[in-house]
């Protein structure tokens, strides 16, 4: 009888564990990341502090940021840190996006924290040039790009490859299947096809975009990474819903088998986020710097694209948004009226635009906590397209 026992547990053991659940998982990794953050945040902060990798403010912006010279910077990695060993820990590493996800993040981190090293350690200005920068954050974004591409459209690697050199072979004209299309929210059947070059070129802007756009909003205590983690979260959803056949059927939206996992991944993000934060409010004991805001954008951008979701992260990610258009209209205002007048004018006191806001009278906090609203509200529109269609 105990035998019969032993061997039937031995052979259903798969039906009771409760690993198998992405869900339980993604708390885990949550609570993981946030863990790490914890108990890892003081030491990184004090090696940073102690190598004397300290932020240096440029002295055209507020004043009141003047007393933030010399907080440790590159703080982002300990975001990365927190992030890559929860994943690495419960999500299951067999997924072929787990993987291009976490390369795209790792990889864009590396960008930034040569520019961030190259700036404080060997006091560089420049830091990495602009065009260096751009060449690498190309190179990567540019490569996920071709991979994600075949991949949600092929069930393994195996087939992205061949599915590669048939549309090689085809002479470059083999269509995408219909999951691969631009998605616009609010309509139960309105796709727009991409064709494979089309959906390179638009998942090459998604990723950059994102990955800069994050960048320019981190400017203040707190402000980048509270709206990373929401949308981030949201996002998870999103992939959890894509990954499970019952629910993309039930909700209208594209079944993409292995997107569930990178619920995992976005779970991890927001607890290592949630840990970063800790240290990061106002007044922030570290900055992420580019290691950690060029990191994080790439990787809500890259997962918003396997999962079918970019213009639901436009959309989510509003402030990031708000925030690359301040800088663009102020710069090209101000080129176009000096070229035009001899003298060039802006449109706003400061860019970016949160720096538009504290020169009209508002206090940091004020500025960030707004946002964070903002993001909220804007989160919860995105949500809604989950059932509004």
């Amino acid at each position: 009888m105990l035998l019969e026992l032993a061997q039937w547990l031995a052979k259903d053991f798969r039906a009771f564990n409760v690993f198998n659940y992405i869900t339980l998982r993604a708390v885990l990794a949550t609570m993981t990341a946030l863990t790490i953050s914890f108990v890892a945040g003081p030491a990184f902060i004090r090696w940073l502090a102690l190598k004397k990798i300290g932020q240096s403010v440029r002295s055209d912006g507020p004043q009141t940021h003047l007393s933030k010279s010399g907080t440790p910077t590159m703080g982002g990695g300990l975001i990365l840190i927190s992030l890559g060993l929860a994943t690495l820990l419960w999500a299951d590493l067999s997924n072929r996006f787990v993987w291009i996800v976490l390369i795209v993040t790792l990889g864009y981190g590396a960008v930034g924290w040569v520019d961030d090293w190259r700036k404080v350690v060997y006091r560089n200005p420049d830091g990495l040039s602009a065009r260096a920068k751009y060449f690498w954050q190309s190179v990567i974004g540019l490569a996920a790009a071709i991979y994600i591409a075949f991949s949600i459209s092929a069930p393994d690697n195996e087939k992205v490859v061949q599915l590669f050199f048939q549309w090689v072979g085809s002479g470059f004209t083999l269509e995408l299947p219909a999951k691969a299309n631009l998605i616009l929210p609010f309509f139960k059947s309105v796709t727009y096809p991409l064709g494979v070059f089309g959906f390179i070129v638009l998942t090459y802007f998604v990723i950059v975009g994102t990955s800069n756009a994050v960048n320019l909003t981190d400017g203040l205590d707190g402000l980048a990474i509270m709206p990373t983690v929401l949308v981030g979260s949201a996002l998870g959803i999103f992939a959890y819903v894509a990954g499970n056949a019952v629910y993309s059927k039930y909700l209208l939206l594209p079944y993409i088998p292995g997107a569930g996992e990178l619920t995992v991944f976005c779970a991890a993000l927001a607890g290592a986020g949630l840990g970063f934060l800790w240290f990061n409010a106002y007044p922030a004991e570290v900055f992420m710097g580019d290691v950690g805001a060029l990191a994080l954008g790439a990787a809500l951008g890259t997962v918003a694209v396997i999962v079918r979701q970019e213009i639901v992260l436009f959309i989510m990610g509003g402030v990031f948004v708000a925030e690359t258009l301040s800088v663009m209209l102020q710069v090209g205002y101000f080129k176009y009226t000096k070229k035009k007048y001899g003298a060039g004018r802006r449109i706003l006191r400061m860019a970016p635009l949160h720096h538009h806001f504290e020169q009209s009278g508002w206090k940091e906090t004020q500025v960030v906590v707004r946002f964070w609203i903002i993001t909220i509200l804007l989160v919860l529109f995105g949500l809604a397209t989950l059932k509004i269609r």
